[in-house]
C-alpha cells in the first residue's frame, strides 16, 4: 500500500467516491494535517486535476506545504497587490508565480493548485489569451525577428542589452535571448537567416549555454495583455471620461492629471505599476485561475465556514476600494471593478465536483451539499523531545496491529531512528526517500524521508503518521535558494562612464569610455582615463588589468591625480609603510597565538550529533565549512582565534551555537558577550530554546537582571553551575569569575569602547575566542590575510523567506495609511523611519492622529541607553504595533513580526543603508514590504535618481543589489582593519589597497615578491571589439575584462566558447585580442614584463636573475643573427623581426616558448648538480 491507497477501505472515504457525481459534498471531522493526504486520494480517485481554497495566504501555504509530501504536482497559487497609485515597484515574483501555474495547467497534465479565496478572486490571464500568445520554438521553424520583437513587447516583455531576469529579452544580430516567466534557465535561441538553427538554455550569471533542447514555448510575462486593439480602445474609453470630467463642476484635476499621465504610459512603454485600475476596460469578464478547471476536475474548499466570512468581508472591502479610489480622484467611473463577485465564484464553483473540508462539525455555509461525510481523526501529540515517549506509543500501536508510517526530515537520521529503535526491540524499518512512491505493509512501521507540519490518526483503520518535528521538535525545514548573488557579490567591478578609477602606475582619474584608435594603420581600443586638469591617458584596452574602480569615500568629490606629478606615489608609500606596520603586527600577533598552548576540545560525541540535527535548516555550503573549521581550531592545541563573518541571516548563531555546545561538551563554560540589551535577551532566549533537551545551564546577565539575580549567577558562574552565560558588557566586569572559561563568543567586537576591548585582551588568554560581525567581507580582503587571521566567511544568502515587495513613491498619505492599515490587520508591526530627530515626535503624532487606538512609540540615538533600550524591548515582544525611529534599527534587531517598513526621504540615504534597513522586515513566513518615499514635486539629483532606481532593482537580478554588498563590504573591511587604516582604503581606493596589504603581508611572512607581476605586449596588430559584434559598451567592457584575465590555455578556450555561445563567429580583431592575452601570461612566466614592437625589432624587457648567458647563447642558437642583449637597468633582449609582420603572433609565440624550454633546462641542470 501507499499513500493514496491508505483510506481504500474507510466507509466515509468510499462514501465519498461514490457521490464525486453528486456533489457538492461536505466531510466534517477531518483535521488540518489529515487533509493534505485525503486531498490527494481522492484525485488520484478521479484522475483529473484539483484546485483547493483556503480562506487566507497564510493557511493555502501551510497546506501546500503538506500536499508536497505528497505528490510533485502540487503547486500554489498566491494573491498579488493591487496597484493603484504612480508607484514603482520592485520584482514581480508573485505575478509570475501566478502566470507560471497557469502555464503547467494549460501545457496539460493533473496538478493539484492550492490557492487563497482573495488569490481566486484576483483578475488573471484570460485563458484564450494566453494559450494564443504563447510562441513555440522548435528547430526549422521560420520567424520574422522584427515582427517577434512588436509580439514579444505586447507579451509584457522589456527589451534589454542581456537577459538577467524573467520577463526579459534581449537580440544580438540572429541570436535571440529570452527568459521565460516560469521558466528555472532563459533561451538562447539562434536563426540562420530567419530559421531556427539551434535552441539553448543559458546561465544568467555567467551568461554561458547549458544544454541544447529541441523545443522551447515562450508565454506571456504579464497578467493584463494589452494589445493595440486593446490599447486604442482604452485610451479613447480614458480620452471620454477626461472630457466627462472637464464638464464637472466639482474639482476633478488630480483624475485629469493622472489619466493624461496614465494615456501617455499606454502610448509609450504599454506596462506600467498602477495598470490594475484599469483591469475592466482590459476585459469584458474578469478572468479568473478558476477558469481553467473543467466541471470534471475537483475543487476542494478549506474551513467552508470562514470562506464563507472572508466571502462577505472581501465584497465590502472591494466596495469601500472602489468608493475610496473614486473619491480621490484614482479613478472616474463607480463601475469599474478589479474583482470578480464572490457570489458568482460560489456559484461556479458548485457547478463542478466541490468537496468542502471541516475540522469540526457540517456548518452551514454559502454552499448547498447533496451528501455529508464524517470522518474521526486526530492530530497526533508532540513528544517534547522524549524519545522513550515514543518507544511507548510504538509498542503500543505495534499490540494494536497499527500501521504507522514517521516522517524524518533526512534520510542519515531516517535510517539512525530505524536502528535505535530495532535496538530497542521495536519493529521498524526505513524504505527510501520518496514519500509519495514509498510502498508499505498493513500492520508494520516504516520510516520515510519526507516532512509535514504535524502527524496525525485514523483510530478507526489503525493508521498513525507521525513527522519528527513531534518527536524532535524541529520547525519545518525551508529549502534554500539557488545560490545566484554569492558570485556577484564577490565578483563586482563594473566599470561605467564617470566613474572613478585607479591606475596602478598613475593614480585616481575618471573613466570616459572606450576609444578606437589607428596609429600607423594599427587599430585597438583605448581607454580613455581623464586627470587633473586637461590631461588625459589613453591606456591599452589589454592592460585593462592594471586599472581598478575605485571603490571608497565617494561622499565628496574626488580629487583627481596630476599626471607627471610624484604626489601619487607619494601617497602610495604613505600606505605602504602602514600596512607595513598592519602586517607586522598581525604576523607577531599570529605567531604569539601559535606558539600560546590552549585546550584541545574532544572530537564530537554522539550528544554533539544529536544536538546538530535538531537544527530545523538545511546547511549551507559556507556553513558546513565555517563549523568544520571552528571545530578544527577548537580540537587543536593552539587557541582559537577565528573572525566569523557573513550578514544577518546566514547563519552565524548556528555556528556559535554548536562552538558553545561542544565547549561545554567537554565540561568547559562558555562566555556569550553581546553589544546591547536587547540582542543578548534575543540570544538567550534562541539558546535555552535550542538546548532545552540537553543538562546545560543557560544564563543571562545584562541589566534586565535585578542585583540579587545577577549575584547569584556570579555566585554560580563561580562554582561552574552555569555553563553558558550571555550578555553585555556585564560579562567583562572585574567581580565576574569563571570556574572554567573555554570559550568566548564576541557579537560584533568593533561596537564596544576602549576599555572594554582592553578587558577582552585580558579575557582571551589562552582560550578560544569566536568573534562574528555581520558585516560581510570583501574576498580580496579575505586572501590579502590568509595567514595571519583565522578568517570564516559565509557568503551564500539566507534561507528563501519571502522577498520584500518595495515601492518607490512621492510622498502621499494615502498610500502611507493603507500600508500602515493592511499590516496591523493582519497583526503585523510596523517600523517608520524618519532620520531627523527633530520633527520625530510631530512624526509620531500625525500616526496617532490617523490610528487613535494603536501604540505609537519614538525611538532615537539620543535617548538615554536604558530609555532606548525599553522601547526597543516593547518593539521585540509585540507592545508596540508602529515604532517612529531613527536609523538607530539599522543592525541587530529581530523583529519578525515586523513586515513594513516606510522610510522617507529614502533619497538621502546611501545604497547599503536603504539595503541595511529594508533588511529589518521579511524576516518571517510572511510577505514584507518596504515603501521609499521622497518630497512630491522635488527634483531628485542625479545620485538620488540613481540610489532609487538601484533599490528598486534590489532583485535576484538587480545590480542595486551588488552595488549595496560592494559598499557593506568595505564597511566591513573598515571594522576589522579599523578606522586608520579605513582613511588608507580611501586614499587610494579598495583594491590598491587590498593589493599593497597582500604585498605587506607576504613580505612580513618572508614570501618573496616577484618583481615581475605582469606583463605588457604592444605590437602591430589590430586588437579590438567591433561595436558591429558587441554593440553595448558595458558588455565589450565585461568580454575585454574577461580576456584581461585569462590566464591558462582553459581560460583561453572558456572565452572563445562564450563569444562564439553569445554573439557568433570571432573576428580576426578580437581573435588577436584573446591571443595577446594568453601570451601575457606566457611572458610573465618567463619573467618578461614587457614585450614591445619597435620598428623591426621586438624588444623583450625582462626582470632580475631571469636572464644570463646560456639563455643568450641558446636564442641566438635557434634564432641565428636576430638576437641582441641590449644594455641597460634591466636586460632586454631584442629580436629582429626581418619582414614577418604578418607572422609577428607566432614569432612572440614562439619566441616565449624558446625561452621558457631553455630556462626550464637551466633549472633541472641546477638541480642535478
Amino acid at each position: 500500500m501507499n499513500f493514496s491507497d491508505i483510506l481504500n477501505d474507510y466507509a466515509p472515504y468510499k462514501g465519498i467516491v461514490e457521490n464525486l457525481n453528486n456533489t457538492p459534498v461536505s466531510v466534517a471531522g477531518i483535521v488540518e494535517s489529515a487533509q493534505g493526504q485525503l486531498i490527494y486520494s481522492l484525485k488520484n480517485e478521479n484522475k483529473s486535476s484539483a484546485l483547493v481554497v483556503c480562506y487566507s495566504d497564510m493557511e493555502a501555504r501551510k497546506l501546500y506545504s503538506d500536499m508536497e509530501l505528497y505528490s510533485d504536482n502540487v503547486l500554489y497559487f498566491p494573491t498579488k497587490e493591487y496597484i493603484f497609485y504612480n508607484i514603482e515597484t520592485s520584482g514581480h515574483q508573485n505575478e509570475h508565480a501566478r502566470i507560471s501555474v497557469i502555464q503547467k495547467l494549460v501545457s496539460g497534465g493533473d496538478y493539484i493548485v492550492v490557492t487563497s479565496l482573495d488569490a481566486i478572486l484576483q483578475y488573471t490571464c484570460d485563458k484564450e489569451e494566453f494559450e494564443s500568445l504563447c510562441i513555440d520554438f522548435e528547430l526549422g521553424k521560420t520567424f520574422n525577428l522584427e515582427k517577434l520583437t512588436e509580439d514579444l513587447v505586447v507579451m509584457g516583455y522589456s527589451r534589454e542589452d542581456s537577459v538577467e531576469g524573467a520577463g526579459q529579452f534581449a537580440i544580438r544580430g540572429g541570436i535571440l535571448d529570452i527568459f521565460p516567466v516560469g521558466n528555472e534557465n532563459p533561451y538562447r535561441i539562434e536563426f540562420f537567416d530567419d530559421e531556427t538553427d539551434s535552441i539553448r538554455e543559458f546561465d544568467t550569471y555567467t551568461q554561458r549555454s547549458l544544454d541544447k533542447i529541441d523545443f522551447a514555448r515562450v508565454t506571456t510575462a504579464n497578467e493584463a495583455v494589452i494589445t493595440d486593439e486593446k490599447r486604442d480602445r482604452i485610451i479613447a474609453e480614458l480620452e471620454k471620461r477626461i472630457r466627462s470630467a472637464k464638464r464637472k463642476k466639482s474639482d476633478e484635476s488630480y483624475f485629469i492629471e493622472t489619466t493624461e499621465s496614465d494615456i501617455e504610459s499606454f502610448k509609450e512603454v504599454r506596462y506600467f505599476p498602477s495598470i490594475d485600475k484599469y483591469v475592466s476596460l482590459v476585459y469584458d469578464k474578469i478572468p479568473s485561475i478558476t477558469d481553467y478547471f473543467s466541471d470534471n476536475d475537483l475543487v476542494f474548499i478549506i474551513d467552508p465556514k470562514r470562506i464563507s466570512e472572508r466571502g462577505k468581508t472581501f465584497e465590502w472591502e472591494k466596495n469601500e476600494v472602489v468608493a475610496e479610489l473614486k473619491e480621490k480622484g484614482i479613478i472616474g467611473a463607480a463601475k469599474d471593478s478589479f474583482y470578480c463577485s464572490y457570489h458568482d465564484k460560489v456559484h461556479e464553483m458548485s457547478a463542478k465536483k466541490l468537496i468542502s473540508l471541516d475540522v469540526l462539525s457540517h456548518s452551514s455555509t454559502d454552499f448547498k451539499y447533496k451528501h455529508l461525510e464524517t470522518f474521526t481523526t486526530k492530530t497526533t501529540v508532540s513528544f517534547h523531545g522524549k524519545i522513550e515517549y515514543l518507544y511507548e506509543d510504538l509498542r503500543n500501536w505495534q499490540s494494536k496491529n497499527y500501521t504507522v508510517a514517521i516522517l524524518c526530515t533526512s534520510r542519515g537520521r531516517g535510517e539512525n531512528l530505524a536502528g535505535v529503535l530495532v535496538d530497542k526491540g521495536i519493529r521498524a524499518r526505513f524504505i527510501g526517500d520518496d514519500a509519495n512512491k514509498a510502498n508499505f505493509n498493513k500492520g508494520e512501521t516504516v520510516i520515510i524521508k519526507g516532512e509535514l507540519n504535524k502527524g496525525f490518526e485514523y483510530p478507526e483503520i489503525n493508521f498513525v503518521l507521525v513527522s519528527d518535528r513531534e518527536i524532535f521538535e524541529t520547525k519545518k525545514s525551508r529549502s534554500r535558494r539557488k545560490v545566484e548573488n554569492a558570485n556577484r557579490i564577490k565578483n563586482y567591478t563594473d566599470i561605467s562612464v564617470g566613474d572613478y578609477v585607479v591606475h596602478q602606475t598613475h593614480g585616481i582619474g575618471q573613466y570616459m569610455g572606450t576609444k578606437k584608435m589607428v596609429v600607423g594603420g594599427i587599430t585597438k581600443d583605448y581607454l580613455k582615463i581623464q586627470y587633473q586638469g586637461t590631461d588625459s591617458l589613453y591606456i591599452p584596452i589589454d592592460q585593462l588589468n592594471l586599472l581598478y574602480k575605485y571603490v571608497g569615500n565617494t561622499d565628496k568629490k574626488l580629487k583627481l591625480n596630476k599626471l607627471g606629478s610624484n604626489e601619487w606615489n607619494k601617497t602610495k608609500q604613505r600606505v605602504k609603510q602602514s600596512t607595513e606596520e598592519l602586517a607586522k603586527k598581525l604576523v607577531a600577533l599570529y605567531a604569539e597565538r601559535e606558539k600560546a598552548k590552549g585546550f584541545a576540545y574532544s572530537e564530537d560525541t554522539p550528544w554533539q550529533r544529536d544536538f546538530e540535527d535538531t537544527f530545523p535548516y538545511q546547511e549551507t555550503d559556507d556553513q558546513l565549512r565555517s563549523i568544520e573549521e571552528v571545530k578544527g581550531d577548537m580540537e587543536s592545541q593552539k587557541p582559537m582565534d577565528r573572525l566569523l563573518c557573513g550578514d544577518v541571516g546566514f547563519g552565524k548563531t548556528e555556528i556559535a551555537l554548536r562552538a558553545a555546545f561542544k565547549a561545554v561538551g567537554d565540561s568547559k563554560q562558555v562566555a556569550y558577550l553581546c553589544p546591547t540589551t536587547i540582542l543578548a535577551m534575543q540570544h538567550y532566549e534562541t539558546f535555552l530554546k535550542r538546548m532545552e533537551s540537553f543538562p546545560i545551564k543557560v544564563e543571562m546577565l545584562s541589566r534586565f537582571r535585578t542585583a540579587s539575580e545577577q549575584k547569584r549567577i556570579l555566585k554560580k558562574l563561580k562554582t561552574g553551575e552555569i555553563d553558558i552565560i550571555i550578555g553585555t558588557h556585564r560579562i567583562l566586569s572585574k567581580d565576574l569569575e569563571f570556574k572554567d572559561l573555554g570559550l568566548l563568543i564576541i557579537d560584533e567586537e568593533q561596537r564596544f569602547g576602549v576599555a572594554h576591548k582592553e578587558r577582552l585582551k585580558e579575557l582571551k588568554q589562552n582560550i578560544d575566542v569566536l568573534t562574528m560581525t555581520a558585516t560581510p567581507i570583501p574576498r580580496t580582503l579575505h586572501m590579502a590575510m590568509t595567514g595571519v587571521r583565522d578568517m570564516s566567511v559565509l557568503s551564500e544568502p539566507p534561507e528563501n523567506r519571502y522577498p520584500v515587495q518595495t515601492y518607490v513613491l512621492e510622498d502621499n498619505p494615502a498610500v502611507i495609511a493603507d500600508a500602515v492599515r493592511n499590516e496591523l490587520s493582519r497583526g503585523g508591526q510596523v517600523f517608520y523611519l524618519y532620520n531627523r530627530v527633530q520633527g520625530i515626535y510631530r512624526k509620531a503624532e500625525w500616526i496617532r492622529s490617523m490610528f487613535p487606538d494603536i501604540t505609537v512609540a519614538v525611538g532615537h540615538g539620543k535617548m538615554k541607553e536604558d530609555e532606548l533600550e525599553d522601547i526597543m524591548y516593547d518593539m521585540v515582544n509585540g507592545k508596540t504595533d508602529v515604532l517612529v525611529c531613527t536609523t538607530i534599527i539599522e543592525t541587530g534587531l529581530d523583529i519578525p513580526n515586523a513586515n513594513t517598513i516606510i522610510i522617507e526621504n529614502a533619497d538621502k540615504m546611501g545604497l547599503s543603508q536603504l539595503y541595511q534597513l529594508r533588511g529589518r522586515v521579511g524576516r518571517s513566513n510572511r510577505a514584507a514590504y518596504a515603501y521609499l518615499t521622497y518630497h512630491r514635486d522635488k527634483i531628485l539629483s542625479d545620485i538620488a535618481s540613481k540610489r532609487l532606481r538601484a533599490v528598486k532593482e534590489f532583485t535576484e537580478f538587480g545590480s542595486g543589489f551588488k552595488i549595496a554588498m560592494r559598499d557593506l563590504e568595505i564597511r566591513g573591511a573598515g571594522n576589522i582593519l579599523g578606522p586608520e587604516q579605513h582613511g588608507h582604503m580611501d586614499a587610494v581606493g579598495y583594491d590598491m589597497y587590498c593589493k599593497l596589504l597582500k604585498e605587506s603581508v607576504d613580505e612580513a611572512q618572508g614570501i618573496k615578491i616577484d618583481d615581475v607581476q605582469d606583463a605588457a605586449i604592444d605590437i602591430n596588430i589590430d586588437a579590438y571589439l567591433p561595436e558591429s559584434y558587441i554593440r553595448n559598451h558595458n558588455q565589450r567592457i565585461d568580454i575585454y575584462k574577461k580576456i584581461a584575465a585569462i590566464e591558462t590555455e582553459d581560460d583561453k578556450f572558456e572565452i572563445e566558447d562564450e563569444l562564439i555561445d553569445r554573439f557568433g563567429d570571432i573576428p580576426r580583431a578580437v581573435q588577436n585580442i584573446i591571443e595577446v592575452a594568453s601570451l601575457k601570461t606566457y611572458a610573465k612566466e618567463c619573467g618578461i614584463y614587457e614585450i614591445a614592437q619597435s620598428g623591426d625589432n621586438l624588444l623583450m624587457k625582462f626582470g632580475e636573475n631571469y636572464v644570463d648567458a646560456n639563455l643568450i647563447m641558446g636564442l641566438d642558437k635557434m634564432f641565428p643573427k636576430r638576437i641582441k642583449l641590449l644594455s641597460g637597468d634591466k636586460p632586454v633582449i631584442s629580436y629582429a623581426i626581418k619582414g614577418e609582420y604578418k607572422k609577428i603572433l607566432n614569432i612572440v609565440n614562439n619566441l616565449l616558448s624558446t625561452i621558457k624550454e631553455l630556462q626550464s633546462a637551466e633549472k633541472d641542470s641546477i638541480i642535478k648538480s
